[in-house]
């Protein structure tokens, strides 16, 4: 069984053809999904996703959306958290550096939500683009106790074994099929076999040979391949690999 452990099933890309999607990710090997939250308004319908048994969720605010969240957000997520202790991490959230406008802002929003997860003890689930070293930086300060996910990690094997090092595991997806890719090539032949998960993030980061389409679930057995070669192992072992990792991080009980 795979589980993709980071994606956006709720986003209304898929309101059309939802069923079939999830059927699509069924007849691939797919077994279950991780959902991730990334804005208040949209919370409801991530939980009501959880009523499905292949799909685990996590609640954040996502550093892409600061024009959405309000100030009392946070205050609203730990009483949500609270309210639903089904949830499994605490996330999306993180930073996003080409945003620079709002790289304050997203700094407090995300300091907020590491402290909720750590007073609840929750993985968190990290967005972090070109800020691997700072975001390493203040995981090392807060000393976070369930670790989580560095979602659609892109860096080089030393940020790599920085997030391990906290506790961490790094997410491989799409960028991993392209070629042009090669610093994080070499990060994933160093990964440990308990340093990794799958995903997706779909209905965004296509692979490569589907650019400008939507992304989706069964896909993920490409990814699959392409860290298999890269690792000299086969798509099986991978398999095997990143979903006990993945059950291990959010704690997953699987079919």
């Amino acid at each position: 069984m795979l589980v993709d452990a980071h994606c956006h099933l709720d986003f209304s890309a898929f309101d059309d053809d939802r069923h079939a999607m999830f059927s699509r990710a069924r007849e691939a090997g797919v077994g279950h999904f991780m959902v991730p939250g990334t804005t208040r308004k949209h919370w409801p319908d991530v939980l009501a996703l959880n009523s499905r048994s292949d799909v685990s969720i996590s609640l954040g605010l996502h550093p892409n959306f600061m024009g959405e969240h309000q100030e009392d957000d946070v205050e609203a997520l730990g009483a949500l958290l609270d309210e639903h202790p089904e949830v499994t991490a605490l996330g999306e959230c993180g930073i996003d550096a080409r945003f620079e406008e709002t790289l304050d802002a997203q700094w407090r929003l995300f300091n907020a939500q590491l402290r909720l997860a750590k007073t609840r003890r929750l993985p968190v689930v990290i967005h972090c683009v070109h800020a691997n070293d700072k975001v390493s930086k203040r995981l090392r300060e807060l000393d976070l106790p369930a670790g989580g996910l560095i979602h659609a990690f892109a860096g080089s094997p030393d940020q790599a074994w920085k997030f391990l090092d906290l506790g961490f595991v790094v997410g491989l997806g799409g960028a991993v099929t392209y070629e042009r890719a090669q610093r994080l090539w070499r990060a994933v032949r160093r990964l440990p076999e308990d340093g990794f998960v799958l995903e997706t993030d779909s209905p965004d980061m296509p692979l490569c040979g589907y650019q400008g389409q939507r992304n989706e679930p069964a896909r993920i057995t490409q990814v699959r391949d392409v860290v298999a070669k890269l690792r000299g192992t086969t798509p099986d072992a991978i398999a095997e690999q990143s979903t006990a990792t993945a059950q291990r991080v959010f704690g997953l009980e699987l079919d």
